[in-house]
């Protein structure tokens, strides 16, 4: 059991500093929180990017121990510790900010001294008794921070798009079963929100799910890119400081350890400069955020009202929507999806911006660009599953409402110009627009349509894909 309250001395390039012995991390990841005290966002916020950061660890020992650069006790140590760590143990030790200069340095060390450490506890030894297990020397072995940082991160994205694809299903199958509930419904369909043509409310949801849909095969698409990495590159992409042999052996531990199908870059220099795959994952979450913000606007629309507005659509009661105006209810669950919406794509300009930031051997920005991409999916990841339980679920539709507002709307007399010709449909819209009565009555008080011929041309089946109608007008 580590007594408490007892220190240990640490030292490095800069110095000598006294650590609490009962910390795990050492004088580099000291120095990383006294330097960059920057976000409220750390990493241990992100505890898959700590598994990534493991997972590097625990191949890149692996590696070195087929090749001969760690003993059985350093190599099984160690595995230990990265085991314990993807376990969940320790993820308070890594306490560093996401947003740091040195390209990741203080992150890749956090991880190096926390394994190091731990590694000397299960061997025996005193934290801080590097001889037996450095961070450097062993478990950072055959690595740089230009290596084994990008590939943590690529591990750490990939297993966090692992778990937004499902949240994204939910959210569209909520969709689809909305679109089914109010498939019978019939609505007016509006362009630059004016009355256009009838439609299924049905049609609308499914409309919805349809759009989203098709994002997650963009995503699939940035996210397998996480699954090329260049690990054996250390620090530029030349392999200096590593063994031949080591990349290859490194890339089959990744591979067996994930069951992933991880692959070796075919250019290690351009690979360890090159951050495209995060813009590009951005630019996939900001693609979805970009449609899921005009579901939301087109939500809060509908459901605008309840007596003054479209009144289409109920939304669940979350929340009293005002402090001063009784009985009103704001749509609150649209608007903070909104919000969200409007934060990634923020971080997408953000993660652009700081991938062309890239100078030389090295992209320095990766920092902010992994924390912009963790926050993201995390936003993402929340907003759907609270869209989807607090808002999507619940809706209910003003079905009565909906009919009456496509019978008084001058918008159905496109519907019905292929059966009456345009000369009536011109007449039956003005005199709509002058008087004030609503086209179907319209039709009917000239005698034009029988109410059984209306009723069949608005009927929902006849309103969702292109029909042949065999009605003819009676004059």
């Amino acid at each position: 059991m580590k007594e408490f309250g007892k220190t240990r001395i640490e030292s490095d390039l800069i110095g000598s500093r006294e650590i609490a012995d009962e910390l795990l991390y050492g004088v580099q990841t000291l120095r990383g929180l006294e330097n960059f005290s920057i976000s409220k966002f750390h990493l241990n916020d992100y505890p898959l990017f700590i598994n990534g950061l493991a997972i590097t660890k625990m191949a890149a020992a692996r590696a070195n121990h087929e090749l001969g650069l760690l003993t059985d006790q350093q190599f099984e140590a160690i595995t230990q510790a990265c085991q314990e760590i993807l376990d969940g143990k320790f993820h308070d030790q890594f306490p560093v900010d996401m947003i740091q200069g040195g390209a990741g340095t203080s992150t890749n060390m956090n991880a190096n001294e926390v394994i190091a450490n731990r590694a000397l506890e299960i061997m025996g030894y005193a934290h801080g008794e590097y001889t037996y297990c450095s961070p450097n020397d062993h478990v950072n072995r055959s690595q740089s921070t230009n290596d084994a940082y990008p590939t943590a991160i690529h591990l750490g994205m990939y297993a966090t798009h692992l778990r937004l694809i499902p949240c994204l299903e939910k959210l569209i199958e909520a969709f689809r079963k909305k679109g089914q509930e109010f498939a019978h419904i019939i609505k007016m369909g509006r362009t630059q929100l004016e009355d256009a043509v009838p439609m299924t409310l049905g049609q609308t949801f499914n409309g919805f799910a349809s759009i989203l849909t098709d994002e997650i095969k963009h995503l699939n698409e940035a996210a397998a890119d996480f699954l090329t990495v260049n690990m054996g590159g250390t620090a530029i992409g030349t392999g200096i400081c590593a063994e031949p042999g080591y990349a290859e052996k490194c890339i089959a531990a990744l591979r067996d350890i994930t069951g992933w199908d991880i692959r070796l870059s075919d250019d290690l220099v351009g690979a360890t400069s090159d951050t495209s795959c995060l813009v590009g994952y951005a630019s996939a979450m900001k693609r979805l955020a970009v449609k899921v913000n005009k579901i939301c606007n087109d939500l809060r629309l509908l459901a605008s009202g309840p007596r003054c507005g479209l009144g289409e659509l109920n939304l669940p009661a979350m929340q009293p929507g005002s402090s001063i105006m009784p009985g009103k209810v704001n749509p609150v669950i649209p608007e903070v999806m909104n919000q969200i919406c409007f934060k990634v794509i923020g971080n997408e300009l953000c993660v652009t911006m700081a991938g062309e930031a890239a100078q030389m051997e090295l992209n320095v920005m990766e920092p902010v660009m992994v924390q912009c991409c963790f926050e993201s999916v995390d936003l993402l990841m929340n907003g759907f599953d609270t869209l989807r339980t607090l808002c999507v679920e619940g809706i209910t539709a003003n079905e009565q409402h909906c009919v009456e507002e496509v019978h008084h709307s001058i918008g159905v007399v496109t519907a019905l110009n292929p059966i009456i010709g345009y000369k009536n449909s011109t007449k039956i819209a003005k005199e709509a627009l002058e008087t004030g009565k609503s086209v179907y009555q319209l039709i009917l008080d000239h005698g034009i349509l029988s109410k059984e011929d209306i009723d069949t041309i608005l009927s929902p089946e006849n309103m969702i894909h292109p029909v042949k109608l065999d009605i003819k007008p009676k004059k």
